[in-house]
Order: structure tokens, then C-alpha cells, then sequence
């Protein structure tokens, strides 16, 4: 495990801590601190949630996941091919901007080079390309149904 300050300066407005902290991993003891690789695409990710910033009048972001250890992402049932095992995602809300759908919307009209982009209901999830890959622009929204899996249909809904 490399050497890191827990709470370094990612950019601008972003600190490591924001993308690190979990109360499940808190609860259940569970290690979540990135790797050399995982580091640094924490750092292009902070980088494009700055242009998000920027894109919704330069209003704070709040990060409720961002990097997960595969330990963490067991425990919170994520995806085993998320792309927060590699530092590559996170889920924001912005409520000085708006809700939510009004975030996506926004996000989705500009410029940014985002992989994916998922409208989860009470949150975004913004995700960026892995390094050297070029960035999908996928627009997705994840429907929820109790009882049954999350499904993802294409487009804001």
C-alpha cells in the first residue's frame, strides 16, 4: 500500500478524503484507500468534477461515494465491474444547483468527457473513461423496482 496524506488536495476544490470516506467501511472495519493507479485516476476525476462545478455556477459538489476497495464495494452490493473499484466514479449531489435530474441534464448537454452518466433517482453518478480510453458519453437512468434488480434505461427519464 503506498504512502498517502488521507486528506490531500486532489484539485482545486476536492480533497483524497472526499472520495475515501465510507461509514460501511467505518462499521465493518473494512479498508478503503487506494492504490498508486487508483490514486491518480481519483485525480482526472476530481479534475472533470471541477469542470462540473464550473458547468453548475460554482457550486459545491457533495461526494457520497467515490473510490471503493473491492472489500467495500462487496459490502455495499456494487457492481463487480464498478467503476469505483478503479477510482473512476462517483456519486454527487449538488443542492445549491438543483436536483439530481436537473444536474444530469445539465451534464449531458455540455462538453464534459464523461464515460458514463447515470441519474440514480437522489443522486448522480458521474464516471470518467479509463486512461487512454476515449470517454462514451453514456446516459443512463437506473430504475429501481422492489423485489427486482436495478435496470438502466438509456436517457434522462
Amino acid at each position: 500500500m503506498p504512502c498517502m496524506v488521507l486528506d490531500a488536495q486532489l484539485s482545486p476544490h476536492f480533497r483524497l478524503s472526499e472520495f475515501i470516506v465510507s461509514g460501511v467501511a467505518e462499521r465493518r472495519g473494512v479498508a478503503n484507500a487506494p492504490d498508486d493507479d487508483q490514486l491518480e485516476n481519483l485525480v482526472r476525476l476530481a479534475d472533470v468534477l471541477e469542470r462540473v462545478r464550473r458547468l453548475l455556477g460554482q457550486v459545491p459538489l457533495l461526494i457520497n461515494s467515490g473510490f471503493r476497495s473491492p472489500e467495500l464495494n462487496a459490502a455495499v452490493r456494487g457492481s463487480r465491474h464498478s467503476a469505483h473499484l478503479l477510482g473512476c466514479a462517483a456519486d454527487f449531489i449538488a443542492p445549491s444547483f438543483g436536483t439530481p435530474r436537473e444536474i444530469c441534464t445539465r451534464i449531458a448537454d455540455s462538453e464534459i468527457p464523461f464515460d458514463q452518466l447515470i441519474f440514480e433517482g437522489s443522486w448522480v453518478h458521474l464516471a470518467i473513461p479509463i486512461l487512454g480510453e476515449e470517454p462514451r458519453r453514456q446516459v443512463l437512468t437506473a430504475v429501481f423496482e422492489r423485489g427486482y434488480p436495478t435496470r438502466y434505461v438509456r436517457g434522462i427519464v
